[in-house]
């Protein structure tokens, strides 16, 4: 939900630059509901007659499927999950359709970044919102959802630490690399910038 708080912000607000990380765009979100809709109609309708998102990572494995590598280890994948807590469920309907962000008024430049592996947003839709915001969308292959907690979040985050750098004004933030303890605390909170 990050990704389209960034775009709402930037309707009425100018920024040197941002990264949409997995994130729906202009045309909502309606392909991944009906997506996991048909990959979990029990878990769907029960977030849906409760308004509530918590039955959809109800347990590791539906948290797994949404938005964690396949290869992420179990134990890595419980320590994710128990910490994992509802999100908007009128959020959620405004992503979805009900207050999608007009690309028209934002001006801000971007990066539009998907990734290889997302149950979530597929390439398909990060290529439309990068399209709406005319620029190229990129995907990051191998990576899943929340990429800044996949094992390969390396791919990720150095493509945004290149692209900052690249930024007119990219100062401090865009010599950063991945080994620097301060440009990994960054790029980690994937929330912030994507889904």
């Amino acid at each position: 939900m990050g990704g389209v708080v960034i775009q709402k912000y930037l309707e009425d607000h100018s920024a040197p630059g941002a990264v949409l990380l997995s994130s729906p765009g202009p045309t909502g979100f309606l392909r991944t509901v009906f997506r996991v809709a048909r990959r979990q109609p029990v878990a769907f309708a029960k977030a849906n007659l409760t308004l509530r998102l918590t039955p959809l990572v109800a347990i590791p494995q539906l948290a797994r499927e949404a938005f964690f590598a396949d290869d992420l280890p179990n134990d890595e994948l419980l320590g994710y999950w128990t910490q994992m807590q509802d999100d908007s469920y009128r959020a959620f309907l405004d992503m979805v359709a009900l207050d999608l962000p007009r690309a028209e008024k934002i001006r801000t430049p971007l990066l539009v970044l998907g990734v290889g592996r997302d149950n979530m947003i597929a390439p398909a839709e990060i290529e439309a919102t990068a399209r709406a915001y005319g620029t190229r969308a990129e995907i990051v292959p191998d990576v899943a959802h929340d990429s800044m907690l996949d094992p390969r979040w390396r791919n990720v985050a150095d493509r945004i630490l290149a692209w900052l750098a690249d930024r007119p004004h990219a100062g401090a933030t865009g010599t950063a690399t991945t080994d620097d303890p301060a440009a990994h605390h960054a790029a980690t909170p994937s929330e912030s910038s994507s889904s």
